[in-house]
Order: C-alpha cells, then structure tokens, then sequence
C-alpha cells in the first residue's frame, strides 16, 4: 500500500511538472516580429482633392512587410518596405473645381521604405501568453519613395518624370513622413491582427507630374519640341501636357496657332495663360494616403517545433492565449 502510494505521489508530480512546463514555454518574450498586409492607397494632390471638393474616394492598392522590435514598455521601432500604386484623373472631378477640361490624369507605382516608431496605449514588453487581446497605438518615422508619374498616350503609357513637361527636372526619389494610427487584435500565442491608417507628407509637388498653374512660362519649350505639325524632336510633350479639346484640331493634336494665340495680358499688365495646369496655390507639396489590414507573427524558437517542424496535428482544438 505505502508502494502504491509513493508511485501516485511521483506520477502526480511529474504530471504536475509537465503541465508546468507546458504553460512555461508560452511564457517568452519576443522582441522581434515580422508583418505583411495590403489594402487600399489614395493619392491627394493637383488631381484631386477631398477635402475642398466632394469628389468621393478613387482608391488603388499596396501592399507592405515590414520588421519590428520592441525597445521599451510601450514602444516598438519598425522597418518596412511597401509597394503603392496611386494615380488621379480629371473627368470625374467636381465641377467647382474647374479642373475637368484640363483632361489630366497620371498614374504611378513607387516602391516606398521607411522606418518608424510606434508608441501603444497598452504594454507591448509582455510574455506573449500576456499580450493583450486588443492595443491601439500611433506612428510616425521618415522614408523614401520612388517617383514615377506615367500618362496615357496612344494606348501606351509613358514615363512622365523624363520629359520634363514643365521646364523642371524633378528628382525620382522624394523623402516621406508616414504618421497615422492603428489598432492590433490577438488572434493566438504567435500572432496579431493588425489594421491601420497611414497617411504620407512628402516634399515634392510632382508625385503627379504638375506643378505650375499654367504653362506661360515654358510654353515656348514645349512648342519647340512639338514642331509646327509635330515633326519636332519630341512631340509628345506637347501632346502630354496639353490634353484639353479647346486648344486641340480636329485630329487630336494640339493646335500650334491656338496655343500661340492663348497668351495675353491681363488687366494688371501680367503675362498670362488660358492653358491651365495645376491648382495655382504655393507651398503645397503631394501627398497619400493607405488603409491597410495584415498579420504580424512574433519570432521565438517554439514557433518553429511547434508549427513547422511537428505540426499542430495533436494539438488540434486547443488554442493558447
């Protein structure tokens, strides 16, 4: 009987001792992570403008990865690459804005890297077993985004950075300041949900490829280019920069003499320009704007035992918080 009784005894404490051992290993702290998500970007420049105008939303998309660390109770810093198409057009402008006869448009797809600083309302330096079901937290860093307006010409789309539409070389890659604020839900042991607004201040006003409010300071350029019947060197600047059907022929093409006609002077003896580019206001530089939904995996040596190397098959129906 005493035998029987010192074998339940050891076999109580072994299994106490696994069980202790099996909660133990969820109790880690792992400052690294890794996270990929996607969503919808919308470009805010010459082109468009929600905030003075009721013009709706004309989303396109990106996707993101980025790495993070943990570096303090509430803090994490975070490196990150993204890929963002943005674009914008005139014909569904409003009308108050008097920026559909221009029948502008662009289209670009930059490759973006930045690196931020998170700050969270909740903890993040926590034995992830004790991450919090739901923490919200703000952002903001400094990056770098590649700069490649396109335009439609004759089916093909046409690098717009190259031609120096407005007399102006432009750099093809412009420093950004991503800020925004986001909120992560814990889906498991490993894993968070994220989802987050980021919106970019940049310092270029030729994400879109415009810039001046008309062309009378180098129409004279483009005409040059252009030839009198497009014989020119490179008539498709002409062509680019002026899209409205008012100063174009019968064919398509831009009218040599109504443009040449287009120039007068005010009634303050000011040199102007009927052909209209950009929004006329100084100082304001482009910007965008994504909304993105993704997951973060959290790095620690059980992840690998436990979801590669052995599968969860055994585990089936359990789920650890």
């Amino acid at each position: 009987m005493k035998r029987l009784l010192l074998f339940f005894f050891i076999l109580l404490l072994m299994s106490s001792s696994l069980k202790a051992q099996s909660f133990y290993r969820f109790r880690f702290e792992e400052p690294w992570s890794v996270g990929m998500g996607g969503g919808v970007s919308q470009y805010f420049g010459e082109l468009y403008s929600l905030w003075k105008y009721e013009e709706g939303i004309q989303p396109d998309y990106n996707f993101s990865i980025n790495v993070r660390r943990t570096i303090g109770t509430k803090t994490r810093l975070r490196l990150e690459g993204s890929y963002i198409q943005m674009s914008g057009q005139d014909p569904p402008s409003d009308p108050r804005s008097y920026r559909s006869p221009r029948n502008l448009h662009f289209r670009a797809r930059n490759i973006e890297a930045a690196f931020l600083a998170e700050y969270h309302w909740k903890p993040v330096r926590l034995n992830n077993i004790t991450r919090h079901f739901l923490n919200w937290y703000i952002f903001a860093g400094v990056g770098a985004s590649t700069n490649t307006p396109k335009a439609q010409l004759d089916g093909e789309w046409i690098s717009l950075r190259p031609l120096a539409l407005e007399g102006k070389e432009y750099p093809g890659i412009v420093m950004v300041f991503p800020m925004g604020l986001g909120m992560k839900y814990k889906l498991n042991v490993y894993t968070d949900l994220f989802i987050e607004g980021n919106y970019r201040f940049t310092l270029s006003d030729y994400m879109d490829d415009i810039s001046a409010y008309n062309i009378k300071d180098f129409y004279l350029n483009l005409l040059e280019s252009y030839g009198e019947y497009g014989e020119g060197p490179m008539p498709e600047r002409l062509r680019l920069a002026v899209r409205n059907p008012d100063w174009l022929d019968e064919n398509g093409m831009p009218d040599v003499e109504k443009i040449r006609n287009g120039i007068y002077f005010d009634k303050y003896g000011n040199f102007q320009h009927r052909i209209r580019r950009g929004s006329g206001l100084e100082h304001r530089f482009d910007g965008y704007f994504t909304f993105n939904v993704g997951v973060e995996i959290y790095f620690s040596e059980d992840i690998w035992e436990n979801w590669l190397r052995r599968g969860r098959t055994r585990q089936r129906g359990w789920r650890f918080w």
